[in-house]
């Protein structure tokens, strides 16, 4: 079954992770049949303060606003069964935790979790505060996986793009999605899937 996908980007700072993720995507369409994506104001300013373009406008995927409640994945019967919400700010985090579905990115959160499917959270702060810690192991009880955006270092990167694949790497990973990426004990050079 080829993947649904719904990817939100909120306004932390990380937009090299969501650029790199949707880019991803796009290389990997054989094995989706929809990517539809969720960004918000906040997460379009910072893209173009961290990132110094509007290269998300020219992506193949469909865009929708954080108030369309009519888009398919706000409700169970539209059979998205990915969510990654990346960078994941600690506000949308803390909503998500606490059921507030205020906006389309906590709706369709909370709909893949209802429905028992994957939500991937990429959080992007530090340190983390005891209300940070306590919304991440809301969510994780609650059946979403927190995967921060921590970048790994074993395969040797050798720019910002090389450190923040080895994060956006897992989080395809995580989705299920089949790639060629450094894999633990191969050759930093020789990419294995």
């Amino acid at each position: 079954m080829k993947h649904r996908i719904v990817v939100a980007v909120t306004g932390a700072s990380g937009s090299i992770y969501a650029r790199q993720l949707l880019k991803k995507l796009e290389v990997a369409q054989e094995q989706l049949d929809q990517v539809a994506v969720v960004m918000t104001e906040n997460a379009k300013t910072v893209w173009q303060t961290e990132l110094r373009d509007e290269d998300y406008k020219q992506l193949p995927f469909r865009f929708y606003t954080q108030q369309d409640f009519h888009a398919p994945f706000a409700s169970g019967s539209g059979r998205f069964n990915t969510m990654i919400i990346c960078p994941c700010s600690m506000g949308t985090l803390g909503r998500i935790a606490t059921g507030i579905s205020n906006d389309l990115i906590t709706r369709a959160a909370d709909v893949v979790l209802k429905e028992r499917r994957k939500l991937i959270c990429v959080v992007r702060e530090t340190p983390y505060n005891l209300i940070h810690i306590k919304n991440m192991e809301a969510v994780t009880m609650a059946g979403g996986i927190i995967c921060p955006a921590t970048p790994s270092f074993y395969s040797l990167p050798a720019n910002l793009e090389e450190m923040a694949a080895t994060v956006v790497d897992r989080i395809i990973d995580l989705a299920g999605i089949t790639q060629q990426t450094y894999r633990w004990g191969s050759d930093s050079n020789n990419k294995q899937d």
